[in-house]
């Protein structure tokens, strides 16, 4: 199958790769000529045989917006866009009407996997029509981590970034959970080897889980986070979980306070957010703060 793929990031890059090994053609479109495979969108969709389907990995908001209204001039009837970037489903919405009034199917997938997916595969959860979901499935199949799972049509268009939204917003929780319980125990003075409480509990407890692996990852490279500043961004997507709670009135309680905590973190330099921001970096790749002055 042939794919065109536009955005080339720390994920895009490695999904095109990983598409390639599953033996499919991928041409890549990036602002940046040197990961790129043609220099335009428009030579992108000229490269590809009909009924095309273009995979939009670009940040949500004004970016996907400016490339969706690109591919709605250059795409034809029976043609397929995916939107695989952390856009609010709210948008997608309006994508999918933008596009079918031209013929052009819309899917939307909410992709998870970080920097690890080109070798384990992503999480994928897609929402749209059955026939749109059909054309793409080859490329959720190269895509998706090896076994049965791993991969969902969550349901209509919005469906997979709402999902993949509240994912992420049950992620802020785990988190936060993991960075408390690791500053309590550094505060006291009897326990005297964090760390190797935290790789213990990766056998045999309830709460092992990756994000506890990639906890003790950033500790076996910096003890006590001494080298990190407790800050921490967020994605946007713990917003759009929170405000979809008041929209439906579901308590999130949890999921809220881990938030508000990267707001504090703005604040004063925290050290549970230390945590947050090394966990952030060894699944996402996520950018750091440094804690020199």
């Amino acid at each position: 199958m042939e794919l065109g793929l536009i955005g080339l990031g720390k994920m895009g890059g490695n999904m095109r790769e990983r598409i390639r090994r599953a033996g499919h053609t991928v041409i890549g479109y990036d602002r940046n000529p040197d990961v790129a495979d043609v220099h335009s969108i428009d030579e992108l969709v000229n490269k590809l045989k009909g009924p095309r389907v273009v995979w939009v990995m670009v940040p949500a908001g004004v970016p996907t917006q400016i490339t969706i209204d690109e591919l709605a001039e250059l795409l034809s009837p029976g043609d397929v866009v995916v939107d695989g970037g952390n856009s609010r489903w709210t948008d997608d919405e309006i994508h999918a009407e933008q596009l079918n009034a031209k013929g052009i199917g819309f899917v939307d997938c909410g992709v998870s996997g970080g920097v690890w997916g080109l070798e384990n595969g992503y999480a994928l959860m897609y929402g749209g029509a059955a026939d749109h979901v059909a054309q793409v499935q080859p490329i959720f199949d190269a895509l998706k981590p090896e076994g049965e799972v791993g991969a969902v049509h969550a349901g209509k268009v919005g469906a997979g970034h709402f999902a993949k939204m509240v994912h992420n917003g049950i992620e802020y929780a785990m988190m936060q959970a993991y960075a408390e319980g690791w500053e309590l125990l550094e505060k006291v003075d009897s326990v005297t080897d964090v760390r190797e409480v935290f790789r213990s509990w990766q056998e045999g407890t309830v709460i092992r889980s990756w994000l506890l692996d990639l906890a003790v990852r950033a500790l076996d490279e910096d003890e006590h986070l001494d080298g990190l500043r407790g800050y921490a961004e967020d994605s946007g997507e713990g917003r759009w979980t929170v405000e979809a709670a008041i929209d439906n009135a579901v308590p999130l309680p949890a999921i809220t306070a881990s938030l508000f905590a990267r707001f504090a973190s703005r604040q004063e330099d925290s050290p549970q957010i230390k945590m947050v921001a090394a966990l952030r970096n060894q699944f996402g790749g996520h950018a750091v703060e440094s804690n020199e002055k």
